[in-house]
């Protein structure tokens, strides 16, 4: 029941199954009532040969005749019985097949009433008939007409072995049919799984190809997972290499330290201290960057409203000697699509950034479309074009995140980055910086 294969043939074969065994039993049905009307019809124009070939007495009363045209009556044993009687339910004529058989008894009917019905192993027609005498009284009469069941049950059996030997042969057909069109339908999966072996073993970077439509959203996400991947990998080196990077100039400085001679046990202890707490703040610095794309791309997108008012409110709190007016416009459908501690991360940056250096006003809104927008402006000393591209710059240095104009750029670039988007600067109407970024939607 792991195969989705079996699943769906098994469904099908029930399906199948149930479909024609309804549709057996209805045929079967529609002949079976097809046979009894004909044999009503049948038995009913015996009836009207009966009637046709009675005679009459001196009295004008019914006679039936000795010899009878169908030869069936005049064979015991025959299968086809017949007898009339009157209106006292007196025998009035019974055929020679019917001899050393007792016909079920019927109902007297009144003239121009016919029933039909089986009764153990006969099939009954019985007819009501007016007979009018020499005198002019009517009398009445009833004609019963029986035949055995035997002839129905063959044609039947023929008709059931028939149609269920169709019907067994469509059913094979139709599963093997339907067992090739399954494997067809699912070709494609086994193609993604081919492909992402073939990804495993190195042979490809991504899923190409041709795929149905209906594969598209998992292909894409998968694409999207793996890129995701790479750029984790990619973003631990880098960390990695900056982190390495960053230590090598303390730690040198350390190793002069101690060879030096000249430098007390206080002054040493002192160096010793500053520089520790360095290299503690390099590795906490490169350990929050390498953090920031270890966190899953496949999470629920975040509303962006409620985390940007509440950084407002604290750096609000933080700079509030520099009495800063901020101007909000925050759409309740704008959402970031990622991690909530990524979007704050990056807020807290730009945010830190606007008002560290505005001179008295900044302004944020939100807008959506094609994905999300985010744009900060502040009344600053703003950046020099040609200063942005090497802010935005991988680090090279311990003090990447030393105070100054572009403090946590390099890490919302890479946050941005990270997701898809872009993180551009501009002069904001106000002269300082305005800084637009975009994610995808």
């Amino acid at each position: 029941m792991n195969s989705i294969h079996f699943r769906l043939l098994a469904a099908a074969t029930l399906v199948l199954a149930g479909f024609l065994f309804a549709t057996g039993m209805a045929l079967e049905q529609g002949f079976r009532a097809s046979l009894e009307n004909e044999l009503k019809d049948k038995l009913q124009s015996v009836v009207y040969g009966l009637l046709a070939a009675a005679n009459v007495d001196e009295n004008g009363s019914m006679l039936m005749p000795d010899d009878l045209a169908e030869p069936r009556f005049s064979s015991p044993d025959s299968g086809l019985y017949a007898l009339v009687r009157e209106e006292d339910k007196r025998l009035l004529w019974r055929s020679p097949s019917s001899l050393g058989h007792v016909l079920p008894q019927e109902v007297f009917l009144s003239p121009g009433d016919t029933a039909f019905e089986r009764r153990q192993n006969l099939f009954v027609f019985s007819q009501g008939i007016g007979w009018e005498d020499n005198n002019g009284v009517t009398r009445r009469y009833n004609y019963v007409v029986a035949e055995d069941v035997s002839s129905f049950e063959t044609q039947l059996q023929t008709f059931r072995r028939s149609l269920w030997s169709w019907l067994g042969g469509m059913a094979l057909v139709l599963l093997l049919a339907q067992g090739w069109i399954l494997r067809w339908g699912l070709r494609p999966l086994r193609t993604v799984e081919k492909d992402l072996e073939d990804i495993r073993k190195g042979l490809h970077s991504r899923l190409e190809g041709a795929y149905p439509v209906e594969l598209e959203g998992l292909v894409s996400s998968l694409n999207s997972l793996m890129e995701h991947s790479r750029a984790v990998q990619e973003r631990y080196r880098t960390s990695l290499d900056d982190l390495a990077h960053s230590l090598k100039t303390p730690m040198a400085y350390l190793k002069s330290v101690v060879q030096d001679q000249t430098i007390s046990c206080a002054r040493l202890r002192s160096i010793a201290d500053e520089q520790l707490q360095r290299l503690d703040h390099i590795v906490q610095h490169q350990l929050r960057r390498a953090a920031v794309s270890a966190r899953s791309a496949l999470v629920a997108p975040v509303p962006v409203a409620d985390p940007i008012r509440r950084l407002l409110r604290t750096l609000e709190k933080i700079y509030a000697e520099k009495k800063i007016r901020v101007n909000h416009q925050l759409s309740a459908e704008a959402v970031f699509p990622g991690d909530e501690a990524d979007l704050m991360e990056l807020l807290g940056n730009l945010l830190d950034n606007a008002f560290k250096y505005a001179h008295g006003e900044i302004a944020v809104r939100t807008e959506t479309g094609d994905g999300l927008w985010l744009i900060i402006e502040d009344d600053g000393p703003g950046i020099d074009p040609e200063s942005w591209p090497r802010l935005l710059q991988r680090g090279q240095r311990a003090d990447e995140s030393s105070s100054g104009q572009g403090i946590g750029l390099t890490v919302s670039q890479e946050i941005v980055s990270l997701y898809g988007g872009s993180l551009e600067a501009g002069k904001s109407p106000a002269g300082g910086l305005k800084l637009t970024v975009f994610f995808p939607a």
